[in-house]
This record gives structure tokens, sequence and C-alpha cells, in this order.
């Protein structure tokens, strides 16, 4: 019985060694899933918003192409049909060329509208790429950390299972060290009481 005591008593103190392991690692894991969750939620958000900027400046930049464009076609048909016309209005003398209208003018409003179309038509290719890019990166972020949560979520519960297992059979354990327990406090008692009358019988023994 005192041999079922002490390996009853090394069992109950492995089984809480191994409980108060498992609730530590159980609280880490919930601790890591719940740290993945708000970095998914918060790059979530950083990519929403990123995204409807993105969005405005590639549809303002498409616009504003537009707008340059029929800029352009008004300028260089005014300036057009204002070469024409001057061209057949007879000249004074005094000029040595025929009047061409603001030509030189022209030449330099048509192509600083066309750098402006040209930066306009640079940014959009630029932040379809940027947004592309950034779409890509958050999409592999939200996968990885997806496999991870569920990787994680499969540990917690392994190791719930186990430690409800554990803590099962700790409360067994206990309840048997009790019987055990019991059971050699009274043998002990019941030898204790039959210990004098050995000696007795052994002395009588002896005198005989």
């Amino acid at each position: 019985k005192t041999e079922a005591v002490e390996s009853l008593h090394s069992e109950i103190d492995e089984f809480e060694a191994s409980i108060a392991k498992l609730t530590k690692e159980i609280s880490e894991l919930s601790n890591q899933i719940r740290e993945l969750d708000e970095a998914v939620a918060k790059a979530t958000s950083i990519r929403n918003a990123e995204k409807e900027k993105n969005t405005e400046t590639i549809k303002d930049s498409k616009e504003a192409q537009v707008a340059v464009e029929q800029a352009l076609q008004v300028l260089k048909d005014f300036y057009a049909k204002a070469g024409e016309a001057t061209a057949l209005v007879q000249q004074p003398e005094i000029f040595d060329k025929p009047y061409q209208g603001m030509q030189g003018e022209s030449g330099g409003v048509v192509g600083m509208l066309e750098v402006i179309q040209s930066d306009f038509a640079r940014l959009e290719t630029e932040t379809k790429a940027s947004e592309e890019q950034s779409q890509a990166q958050y999409d592999k972020f939200v996968e990885d950390s997806t496999v991870d949560k569920t990787a994680k979520n499969k540990d917690v519960e392994y190791k719930s299972n186990k430690k409800d297992d554990e803590t099962q059979e700790l409360g067994e354990a206990k309840s048997d060290l009790d019987s055990t327990q019991k059971e050699l406090d009274s043998a002990l008692r019941y030898y204790e009481k039959l210990k004098p009358s050995c000696v007795d019988a052994g002395v009588s023994y002896e005198e005989r």
C-alpha cells in the first residue's frame, strides 16, 4: 500500500505539472491568435483606405486625360481655323510675311497640355501598378495569417482536449490516492493494535 500511495503521489505530480504546462501553452496560443486577428483587421483597414484612394486617383487621372484631350482638340481646331482665316485676309504692307495668328504661342500651350496629359497617363499607370502590388501583398499576408491561425487553433483544440483528459485522470488519481491512503491508515492502525499482542506473545513463549 505504501508503494501504491507513493506511485499515486508521483502520478498526481506529473498530471499537475503537465496540466499547468498545457494551460500556459493554450494561453500563449490564444494570445497569438488574437494578435493575428488584430494584425489582419489592421491590414484590412489600411488596404481598404489605400484601395479607395488609388481608385479615386485612377478615376481622376482618366477624367483629367479626357479633359486635357478635349482641350487640346479645341485649341488645335481653333489655331488651325485662325491660321486659315488670317491667310485669306489682305495684310497691311508693313508686314513682310503673312500674319499667321498665334502659332508660336499655340505651340507652347499645346506642348504644355500634352506634357500634362502625359503626366496624368503616367500617374494612372503607376497607381494601377502600385494598387496591384499592394493587393497582392495583402492577399499573401491574409493567406499566410489564415494558415497560421488554422494551425494554432488546431493546436489549441488538441491541447485543450489533452488538458481535459488529464484533469479527469488527475481527479481519478486523487480519488484513488484518497482510498488507498485510507486503506493504508487503517492497516497501520490495525498493525499498531496487534504489535503489543505480538510482543507479549513472544515474551510468554520465551518464558515457556
